[in-house]
């Protein structure tokens, strides 16, 4: 089938009461398994570019990942989204949207939160008016091996401020602080799930938060099952488990600096991304 609404897919997730499912795919092969395994399980699924792949290490470019997924799409029953991930840049944003991305992603996290409104407000104008729909970040979702970025609740998204900057910037999602980070987590983390229950009561859009990448999160899954709002629960699990595969079939480095294979998780994190995990219902058809 063709690509669908990645707000569709959401829309899914809503009324399953369950998360959507994405992974941040860096090629042929990352696309391929992702709508391949989603097809085999009945599930949608959401295929994402983190755009440093493309930029900094020239696995793909935008417009090549955009037509392969479209083109692995067109094969498969299940829902598939596409989506941009994590960007500052409006002009790589709205050029990703040119070259086919319908759903794509402005992080302002990093800004005020007044400059972070009007930058995502003035992207969702245009990336709307071109058919493609925007997600945001609200509070600082920092890095794993940081253990402060998850415990500093100073960084946590606020409720009352989520409320106005989803009505006044405009996204159709947002991402969200609550203890969560990118990465690789050093302990489990601990996460404020009644900040959750308060973002989600007061805003009207999919919230968007970080999956544990070698941790469950507390309780299960059933913390996003609960109408929490769509949590989009990402990781970094399966890219390591494919750069690590591809290691292993590689030769050892020369001089001696040792084998692919012995590579701690640590030293291979800043290779990744994000993902997306999920356990949409089985569905007929």
């Amino acid at each position: 089938m063709s690509l669908e609404k990645v707000s569709d897919i959401l829309k899914m997730a809503d009324k399953a009461k369950t998360s959507a499912i994405a992974y941040n795919c860096t090629d042929y092969n990352t696309i391929y398994s992702a709508i391949t395994v989603a097809e085999e399980m009945n599930k949608p699924v959401i295929c994402m570019l983190y755009p440093e792949h493309a930029q900094k290490n020239n696995w793909c470019n935008p417009k090549s990942f955009s037509e392969t997924v479209r083109s692995i799409a067109r094969n498969v029953r299940v829902p598939v989204g596409l989506h941009l991930d994590h960007c500052t840049d409006p002009d790589y944003i709205l050029a990703a949207v040119k070259d086919g991305f319908t759903s794509v992603m402005y992080d302002g996290s990093m800004l005020s939160v007044e400059e972070n409104i009007k930058n995502t407000r003035a992207i969702a104008d245009k990336a709307h008016a071109m058919g493609a729909e925007v997600e945001a970040e609200l509070g600082r979702v920092g890095f794993a091996s940081t253990v402060t970025d998850q415990s500093d609740t100073d960084m946590y998204t606020k409720p009352e401020v989520a409320a106005a900057f989803c009505e006044q910037s405009k996204c159709d999602s947002v991402a969200v602080a609550i203890g969560s980070a990118h990465g690789f987590y050093k302990e489990t983390p601990h996460l404020d799930i009644n900040r959750l229950k308060e973002i989600n009561a007061a805003t009207d859009v999919p919230l968007v938060l970080q999956r544990p990448a070698g941790h469950r999160l507390p309780g299960g899954h059933q913390q996003v099952q609960r109408g929490y709002g769509i949590l989009l629960a990402l990781l970094p699990d399966p890219q390591e488990v494919y750069c690590r595969s591809g290691r292993q079939l590689l030769p050892a480095p020369r001089g001696g600096a040792g084998r692919p294979d012995e590579l701690s998780a640590a030293e291979d994190a800043p290779l990744h991304h994000d993902g997306i995990t999920s356990i949409f219902p089985q569905t007929n058809g």
